[in-house]
C-alpha cells in the first residue's frame, strides 16, 4: 500500500470479535432467534424501538390481537431475557411502563437488516413464502 504522507499509518488489520467455528455460529444463531420468537415478541418490539416506552394498555390497544394474558407473558419472557425493562409505579390503580434495554434497543439494526434481506428477494411477491 502506498501511502501519501509519511505520518499516515497503515491501519490495523480487523479481527472478528469472535472466533466462530460453523456449529459455533449457527447455535448462536438459534439461540438468539429463540429470543425473539413467538407470536407477539417482534410485534412488541418494534412498537418499543426507539426509545419510546409504553405503558401497558398502551400495548394492549397498539397490538389489539393479542390477548391480555398472551401479552403479559411475552413482556415477562422478554424481561427475564434483559431485553424488555419494567417500571412499575407505586400508585392506584398500577402504573407499569415498558421500554427496551440497551441491548434490547441494539437488536434492532439487525432485525432491520434481516428486513432488508427479505424484501430484496428479486422475483418473489411479498407475501409468497
Amino acid at each position: 500500500m502506498t501511502r501519501t504522507d509519511k505520518n499516515v499509518r497503515d491501519l490495523p488489520e480487523s479481527k472478528p470479535s469472535h472466533d466462530y467455528t460453523r456449529d459455533t455460529a449457527a447455535e448462536g444463531v438459534q439461540r438468539a432467534i429463540q429470543l425473539i420468537e413467538g407470536r407477539w415478541k417482534l410485534t412488541i418490539l418494534f412498537h418499543l424501538f426507539g426509545g419510546n416506552t409504553l405503558r401497558f394498555s398502551d400495548l394492549e390497544r397498539a397490538i389489539p390481537a393479542v390477548s391480555q394474558k398472551m401479552l403479559i407473558q411475552q413482556l415477562r419472557q422478554m424481561e427475564a431475557d434483559g431485553m424488555v425493562h419494567r417500571t412499575v409505579y407505586p400508585e392506584v390503580p398500577p402504573k407499569v411502563e415498558y421500554s427496551l434495554t440497551e441491548w434490547g434497543q441494539s437488536l434492532c439494526p439487525a432485525l432491520d437488516a434481516l428486513l432488508s434481506w427479505q424484501s430484496s428477494r428479486v422475483g418473489v411477491a411479498p407475501d409468497a413464502s
